[in-house]
């Protein structure tokens, strides 16, 4: 099992993913927005690339059942039922909808990897979760951080060294790329508190300035959530997997 790290999109085209396991984060925020609206009962969350694309989707989908969320440099975008905070995504707002979701960094990094044989997400929030799904797989794992307008951003990288030192509880047998191994340096030296890391990088800093400190502190929460979200049929959805049941998921 061997684990790699792309620490931007532009490290690879979409054909790079083909066949491969991939993890795609973006801890601020769209990844750990799309746990919480998926463990909050949201039937699928679906990743679009561009504004234009989010409304025509948007608009070919039951009516009434579905929401658009997304944002544009950090704020929602006018005419979108929701932004991008993960507490805008309660239970009673997203319940059994369809949310089309588009960001600046996190969905375009998901489209890209579409054309993964098995495309998770991952936080903080659900980085112990999925450790133990990626375990159990015992396949090899590239792990593509969104980063921040397609330069490198510290929280997904240290998120990404978080997920891969709980795999290596969990599997010995495992091999890592020098961009992995960085990783874990990385989150060794900037995870012990998440929430001061998260209000130092530039991302951070730019998400205080507008307003949204809060989310900051929701981000930071470590395996707050067991829901893995996993992409099928150009959505991601819930993973089903019963307890101790490890499952590969062919994307559609």
């Amino acid at each position: 099992m061997k684990i790699n790290v792309l620490y931007t999109p532009l490290s690879a085209d979409e054909l790079y993913f083909t066949g491969k396991t991939t993890v795609v984060i973006d801890v601020l925020r769209a990844t750990t927005t799309i746990i919480t609206a998926l463990q909050n009962g949201a039937k699928e969350i679906v990743p679009v690339a561009t504004v234009e694309f989010a409304v025509k989707v948007s608009g070919g989908m039951f009516g009434g059942q579905t929401l658009l969320g997304g944002e544009r440099n950090t704020k929602k975008i006018e005419g979108f039922a929701l932004g991008n905070s993960p507490m805008e995504y309660s239970a009673d707002v997203v319940a059994g909808k369809s949310v089309v979701l588009y960001t600046t960094n996190g969905t375009k990094a998901l489209v890209k990897a579409k054309f993964s044989a098995d495309l998770f997400a991952c936080s903080f929030a659900n980085v112990s979760a999925l450790a133990k799904h990626l375990s159990s797989l015992s396949k090899d794992v590239e792990i593509l951080c969104a980063g921040r307008s397609n330069n490198f951003s510290l929280e997904d990288t240290v998120c990404a060294g978080k997920l891969i030192s709980e795999i290596e509880k969990l599997n010995a047998d495992i091999s890592l790329s020098d961009s992995a191994r960085a990783s874990i340096s990385l989150s060794k030296s900037f995870g012990k508190s998440i929430l001061k890391m998260l209000k130092e990088t530039e991302h951070g800093k730019i998400l205080i300035e507008n307003g949204f400190e809060e989310d900051l502190k929701y981000c930071s929460k470590l395996n707050s959530a067991e829901a893995i979200p996993y992409f099928s049929g150009n959505a991601l959805k819930l993973l089903p997997v019963d307890a101790g049941t490890a499952v590969s998921v062919k994307a559609e």
